[in-house]
């Protein structure tokens, strides 16, 4: 435990992983991988593993949910090992979990960075509560948008609150793939060969913005600000309303046929659900995180919806206080490397020793 632990917060999209107490990560990678198809057998069509020469994408993490614990081996692997080169069994580890993430999810993690990394120690952090630390607090509302789901979680003196937190399976990846459907409804002769993932993403994060007047902007087409990007690969592309209605999703999941409330309805219901001596505390610091809140007027259509939802429901006292940082796409990297290098927070880790004396019932008893 004298050594600095390894920070990594595992994520649908990426995975971050670097040095407790240092600024930033030391490594970016994609969560996904390539693997022999015959490997990792998939059927033709399914979503997320594309079929090519051979070849398969494992995604080990889907809407923050492990779904392929051989694929989050390799990608462990390839991160202490290939990218931080490290001997694991060297290194306390920090890791983040999904606040909506099964229990049993847990056991498999340990059960992965005891037996087969063979770490000397290891702490599990809800990815709501390591944004919160990011910014000092330890009690708030955090409102996380990440590439693969968006959770509002509520957290107290560095408890989270399970049941009143909420999720939604809208999130960086499923813009991506509706700005694509966007673009070729408004331009058939684009072919999907020149609209390639990565060219998607890299229009979606430099051109789109989130309206604050979603439907005003809609009907008015002085409104729609239009622009044309070159995709790199000599296609160029046009885009118009694309751009603000490429993240509306987020705040309106019916636009993909969804039947469930956007973010900031779940964000009021979950400051809704905790008691009402807490209520006023929580909402006076509400934590954006994640990749998908960087979006211009993300923050201020976020504030403006979260107040109308307030007012709607009878609690017009409430005043939601957001903290939109300029790094809040690290954010739970960051709050993990600060928390894993204050030297009282020694006391939250679990040894090998430990586990292997008390075996996976030992995580609830400490992680709770």
């Amino acid at each position: 435990m004298g050594r600095i632990a390894v920070v990594v917060d595992q994520g649908s999209g990426f995975t971050k992983a670097g040095f407790a107490g240092e600024n930033r990560p030391r490594i970016v990678l994609k969560s996904s991988s390539l693997v022999p198809s015959w490997d990792r057998p998939v059927l033709p069509g399914t979503p997320g593993c594309e079929l090519a020469g051979g070849v398969a994408r494992a995604h080990p993490i889907k809407h923050g949910v492990v779904v392929d614990w051989e694929a989050l081996e390799g990608l462990w692997e390839r991160l202490l090992v290939g990218g931080l080169r490290v001997c694991p069994e060297q290194w306390p580890v920090l890791v983040s979990a999904s606040p909506s993430a099964p229990p049993s999810s847990r056991e498999r993690v340990a059960e992965l960075l005891f037996e087969t990394l063979t770490v000397p120690a290891c702490h599990m952090a809800s990815t709501a509560l390591l944004a919160l630390c990011s910014t000092g607090a330890f009690s708030g509302l955090a409102v996380e948008a990440g590439a693969g789901v968006c959770h509002a979680t509520p957290i107290y003196a560095g408890h989270s609150w399970h049941q009143a937190t909420f999720r939604l399976n809208v999130a960086g990846s499923t813009l991506s793939r509706h700005l694509r459907d966007l673009l070729l409804a408004a331009d058939p002769e684009l072919s999907q060969k020149a609209l390639p993932r990565k060219a998607i993403t890299h229009l979606k994060k430099r051109s789109c913005y989130v309206s604050l007047d979603f439907e005003g902007d809609l009907r008015d087409p002085a409104r729609h600000h239009p622009a044309s990007f070159s995709t790199g690969n000599g296609c160029c592309v046009c885009l118009g309303s694309e751009r603000f209605r490429c993240p509306e999703p987020i705040f309106q999941p019916g636009l993909l046929g969804r039947d469930e409330p956007g973010l900031p309805a779940l964000a009021f219901r979950a400051l809704q659900k905790m008691p009402q001596m807490l209520r006023t505390r929580l909402a006076g610091t509400v934590v954006l995180a994640g990749g998908s809140t960087l979006f211009p007027g993300f923050a201020e259509r976020l504030d403006k919806e979260l107040e109308a939802q307030c007012r709607r429901h009878g609690y017009a006292a409430l005043r939601p206080h957001l903290v939109a940082k300029h790094g809040r796409g690290m954010a739970v990297w960051t709050g993990g490397s600060m928390v894993a290098s204050l030297h009282p927070f020694r006391r939250r880790w679990i040894t090998r020793a430990m586990y292997q004396e008390c075996g996976s019932r030992l995580l609830y008893d400490v992680f709770n």
